[in-house]
């Protein structure tokens, strides 16, 4: 961890002595993990333990339409629920231990969506996505349960999306950090269009790791596929921050399967 210099003077009899206090920098990285659609926060909250253990503040929650207000979720919109990340984003950002400069966003599917978007609205250090998913810039105040009765939403996704013709991908685009982004093999919700879409829009990120989960679906049903998306995501995490702490942003390796 970065340490702090602080030059003293220590008064001795005949007058003072130099000396140097070095102390750890107490600000730490924050995380913000972001569930999917008809997920939880409780679906990250092992993943928030183990990044803790690292040293970060973590920070999960339920978007609205979700957990104690799931009877909202027939009328939610993209609007709400990307305030809501805002919100929780601006609350993490004023804990005292945190950093703000230092700053992780972790999303899977809808809220890897969402999480690409607020790229583009607070400064966001390290982006990570699972299987983040895609819609049509059209009907951003419609019930986010329609937008699949309205917009043939698989047809969009099976093909290749320019950066300019969606908001999530121009966020993306303009985004200059460290990204994590994460396939399922067998995911029939996101296909890999989704993935290459965004690979294509990442060309400016400072380092992109890209890893699919070989036999995972969409929800990560098994147990092994949800190890293996936690490591993934802690190991990322101790990577980007251990680097930031030596000195460096943190570089990821680009891989492509």
């Amino acid at each position: 961890m970065t340490a702090i210099r602080q030059q003293i003077k220590i008064r001795v009899e005949r007058g003072y002595l130099d000396g140097t206090f070095v102390t750890p920098q107490t600000a730490i990285p924050g995380v913000l993990f972001v569930h999917g659609w008809a997920g939880n926060q409780e679906q990250y909250m092992e993943r928030a333990r183990q990044a803790a253990a690292i040293g970060c503040v973590c920070l999960t929650f339920d978007l609205t339409g979700h957990a104690r207000t799931k009877e909202e979720q027939e009328t939610v919109t993209r609007e709400t629920n990307l305030n809501d990340v805002l919100a929780a984003y601006d609350r993490l950002a004023a804990h005292p231990l945190v950093d703000s400069t230092s700053i992780a966003v972790i999303g899977s599917s809808y809220g890897g969506y969402l999480a690409s978007i607020v790229t583009s609205m607070r400064p966001v250090r390290w982006l990570g996505m699972r299987v983040p998913a895609l819609y049509l810039d059209e009907g951003w105040t419609t019930p986010k349960r329609a937008l699949h009765k309205e917009h043939d939403l698989a047809a969009y996704r099976r093909r290749i999306v320019p950066a300019s013709e969606n908001r999530a991908l121009r966020a993306a685009a303009a985004f200059r950090g460290d990204v994590l982004l994460v396939e399922s093999e067998h995911d029939q919700t996101v296909p890999h269009a989704v993935l290459a879409s965004y690979l294509q829009a990442f060309l400016s990120a400072h380092s992109l790791t890209y890893r699919v989960i070989d036999g995972a679906d969409h929800g990560l049903s098994d147990e092994g596929s949800q190890r293996a998306y936690t490591a993934l995501v802690v190991g990322w995490l101790a990577e980007m921050i251990g680097g930031s702490r030596a000195g460096s942003r943190g570089e990821g390796s680009a891989l492509i399967k």
